[in-house]
Protein backbone atom coordinates (compact mmCIF):
# COMPACT_ATOMS: atom_id res chain seq x y z
CA UNK A 1 0.00 0.00 0.00
CA UNK A 2 1.27 3.76 -0.40
CA UNK A 3 -0.82 6.86 0.12
CA UNK A 4 0.64 10.45 -0.79
CA UNK A 5 -0.74 13.51 0.07
CA UNK A 6 -1.91 16.50 -2.05
CA UNK A 7 1.75 18.44 -2.53
CA UNK A 8 3.90 15.96 -0.92
CA UNK A 9 7.37 15.09 -2.71
CA UNK A 10 8.02 11.23 -2.11
CA UNK A 11 11.10 9.28 -3.16
CA UNK A 12 10.90 5.65 -4.25
CA UNK A 13 14.34 4.24 -4.07
CA UNK A 14 15.73 0.64 -4.69
CA UNK A 15 17.92 -1.21 -6.57
CA UNK A 16 17.52 -2.17 -10.81
CA UNK A 17 14.83 -4.35 -10.82
CA UNK A 18 12.44 -4.27 -7.97
CA UNK A 19 9.95 -2.46 -9.35
CA UNK A 20 10.11 1.24 -9.04
CA UNK A 21 9.18 2.24 -12.51
CA UNK A 22 6.26 -0.21 -12.59
CA UNK A 23 5.09 0.67 -9.55
CA UNK A 24 4.82 4.87 -11.67
CA UNK A 25 3.50 3.17 -14.36
CA UNK A 26 0.24 1.14 -12.87
CA UNK A 27 -0.47 4.53 -10.76
CA UNK A 28 -0.42 6.40 -13.72
CA UNK A 29 -2.91 4.11 -15.66
CA UNK A 30 -0.05 3.46 -18.35
CA UNK A 31 -0.25 -0.30 -17.12
CA UNK A 32 -2.61 -2.40 -15.62
CA UNK A 33 -2.28 -3.92 -11.68
CA UNK A 34 -2.15 -7.96 -11.72
CA UNK A 35 -4.20 -8.16 -8.58
CA UNK A 36 -5.85 -4.79 -6.11
CA UNK A 37 -6.87 -1.49 -7.02
CA UNK A 38 -5.59 1.89 -7.75
CA UNK A 39 -7.00 5.02 -6.50
CA UNK A 40 -5.91 8.72 -7.55
CA UNK A 41 -7.68 11.27 -5.97
CA UNK A 42 -10.37 8.84 -4.97
CA UNK A 43 -11.24 7.70 -8.58
CA UNK A 44 -10.23 3.73 -9.28
CA UNK A 45 -7.71 4.17 -11.92
CA UNK A 46 -8.60 2.24 -15.39
CA UNK A 47 -6.89 4.36 -18.08
CA UNK A 48 -4.25 6.81 -18.46
CA UNK A 49 -4.71 9.80 -15.93
CA UNK A 50 -5.34 13.11 -17.14
CA UNK A 51 -4.29 14.68 -14.32
CA UNK A 52 -0.50 13.71 -14.64
CA UNK A 53 2.63 14.69 -15.99
CA UNK A 54 4.64 12.19 -16.36
CA UNK A 55 8.89 13.10 -16.52
CA UNK A 56 11.40 9.78 -17.63
CA UNK A 57 14.97 8.84 -17.76
CA UNK A 58 15.23 9.00 -21.29
CA UNK A 59 13.04 12.40 -22.33
CA UNK A 60 11.07 10.44 -24.42
CA UNK A 61 10.50 13.95 -27.29
CA UNK A 62 8.75 12.97 -30.36
CA UNK A 63 11.86 13.97 -32.84
CA UNK A 64 9.58 14.99 -35.33
CA UNK A 65 8.10 17.83 -33.60
CA UNK A 66 10.11 20.62 -32.52
CA UNK A 67 10.58 22.19 -28.86
CA UNK A 68 7.08 23.97 -28.70
CA UNK A 69 5.09 21.43 -30.25
CA UNK A 70 6.92 18.92 -27.79
CA UNK A 71 5.60 20.80 -24.98
CA UNK A 72 1.88 21.63 -26.69
CA UNK A 73 1.13 17.56 -27.04
CA UNK A 74 -0.18 16.99 -23.77
CA UNK A 75 -2.04 20.49 -24.07
CA UNK A 76 -3.64 18.99 -27.76
CA UNK A 77 -4.22 15.89 -26.50
CA UNK A 78 -6.77 17.92 -23.39
CA UNK A 79 -8.27 19.34 -26.53
CA UNK A 80 -6.52 23.23 -24.97
CA UNK A 81 -6.79 25.80 -27.56
CA UNK A 82 -4.80 28.48 -27.94
CA UNK A 83 -2.14 26.81 -25.64
CA UNK A 84 1.43 28.38 -27.38
CA UNK A 85 1.78 31.08 -24.65
CA UNK A 86 1.28 28.65 -22.17
CA UNK A 87 4.13 26.17 -23.51
CA UNK A 88 6.26 28.85 -24.55
CA UNK A 89 5.86 30.35 -20.96
CA UNK A 90 7.40 27.19 -19.33
CA UNK A 91 10.37 26.58 -21.93
CA UNK A 92 11.14 30.15 -20.71
CA UNK A 93 10.78 29.30 -17.39
CA UNK A 94 13.32 26.11 -18.39
CA UNK A 95 15.40 29.05 -19.88
CA UNK A 96 14.48 27.11 -23.70
CA UNK A 97 13.08 30.44 -24.93
CA UNK A 98 15.40 30.92 -27.51
CA UNK A 99 15.29 27.05 -28.29
CA UNK A 100 11.57 27.02 -29.67
CA UNK A 101 11.76 25.90 -32.67
CA UNK A 102 14.85 23.31 -32.48
CA UNK A 103 14.56 19.39 -32.91
CA UNK A 104 15.62 16.77 -30.08
CA UNK A 105 18.33 16.31 -32.14
CA UNK A 106 19.65 19.86 -32.10
CA UNK A 107 19.78 19.97 -28.81
CA UNK A 108 22.06 18.77 -25.60
CA UNK A 109 21.04 15.59 -23.10
CA UNK A 110 20.18 18.41 -20.73
CA UNK A 111 18.24 20.81 -22.49
CA UNK A 112 16.04 17.91 -23.97
CA UNK A 113 15.67 17.12 -20.34
CA UNK A 114 14.29 20.54 -19.90
CA UNK A 115 11.98 20.33 -22.45
CA UNK A 116 10.57 17.10 -21.04
CA UNK A 117 9.86 18.76 -17.58
CA UNK A 118 8.17 21.46 -19.19
CA UNK A 119 6.24 19.05 -20.96
CA UNK A 120 5.42 17.50 -17.68
CA UNK A 121 4.04 20.31 -16.06
CA UNK A 122 2.15 21.59 -19.46
CA UNK A 123 -1.81 21.65 -18.29
CA UNK A 124 -0.77 22.33 -14.42
CA UNK A 125 -1.20 18.46 -13.82
CA UNK A 126 -2.28 17.34 -10.19
CA UNK A 127 0.60 14.71 -9.73
CA UNK A 128 4.19 14.71 -11.44
CA UNK A 129 5.27 11.26 -11.82
CA UNK A 130 9.61 11.49 -12.31
CA UNK A 131 11.45 8.15 -13.08
CA UNK A 132 14.87 8.51 -13.14
CA UNK A 133 14.55 12.06 -14.55
CA UNK A 134 18.29 13.11 -13.86
CA UNK A 135 19.92 9.26 -14.32
CA UNK A 136 20.96 9.81 -17.97
CA UNK A 137 22.97 12.97 -17.14
CA UNK A 138 25.95 13.94 -15.94
CA UNK A 139 26.59 15.85 -12.48
CA UNK A 140 26.29 19.19 -12.96
CA UNK A 141 23.59 18.93 -15.41
CA UNK A 142 21.65 16.16 -13.24
CA UNK A 143 21.77 19.38 -10.43
CA UNK A 144 20.60 21.69 -12.81
CA UNK A 145 17.29 19.82 -13.66
CA UNK A 146 17.29 18.15 -10.41
CA UNK A 147 16.77 22.16 -8.92
CA UNK A 148 14.54 23.25 -12.11
CA UNK A 149 12.40 19.94 -10.97
CA UNK A 150 11.87 20.77 -7.55
CA UNK A 151 11.46 24.70 -8.46
CA UNK A 152 8.34 23.57 -10.94
CA UNK A 153 6.87 21.66 -8.67
CA UNK A 154 6.84 24.11 -5.69
CA UNK A 155 5.62 26.81 -7.77
CA UNK A 156 2.65 24.58 -9.18
CA UNK A 157 1.92 22.74 -5.85
CA UNK A 158 2.46 19.67 -7.66
CA UNK A 159 2.47 16.78 -5.98
CA UNK A 160 5.77 14.26 -7.06
CA UNK A 161 6.10 11.17 -6.92
CA UNK A 162 9.99 9.96 -8.05
CA UNK A 163 11.81 7.19 -8.70
CA UNK A 164 15.47 7.58 -8.01
CA UNK A 165 18.73 5.78 -7.36
CA UNK A 166 20.56 8.81 -6.28
CA UNK A 167 19.90 9.17 -2.32
CA UNK A 168 21.25 12.77 -2.77
CA UNK A 169 18.62 13.21 -4.84
CA UNK A 170 16.11 11.52 -2.78
CA UNK A 171 16.72 13.56 0.49
CA UNK A 172 15.78 16.81 -0.98
CA UNK A 173 12.11 15.13 -0.89
CA UNK A 174 9.08 15.16 2.05
CA UNK A 175 9.93 11.68 2.44
CA UNK A 176 11.54 8.35 1.31
CA UNK A 177 10.13 4.93 0.11
CA UNK A 178 12.39 2.10 -0.19
CA UNK A 179 11.33 -0.94 -2.55
CA UNK A 180 12.38 -4.35 -2.28
CA UNK A 181 11.29 -7.20 -4.19
CA UNK A 182 8.28 -4.76 -4.98
CA UNK A 183 7.39 -4.22 -1.23
CA UNK A 184 7.56 -0.73 0.02
CA UNK A 185 8.72 0.58 3.31
CA UNK A 186 9.84 4.09 4.91
CA UNK A 187 13.16 4.87 4.90
CA UNK A 188 13.34 7.19 8.21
Amino acid sequence: SLTVEQGEFVAIVGPSGCGKSTLLKVVAGLIRATAGSVRVAGAEVTSPLKIVGMAFQNSTLLPWRNTLRNVLLPLEIVGKKNADNEATELLHSVGLADRLTHYPSQLSGGEQQRVALARAFAGQPDILFADEPTGNLDRTTGEQVESLLFRLNEESATTLVLVTHDERLAQRCDRRLKMTDGVLEEIA
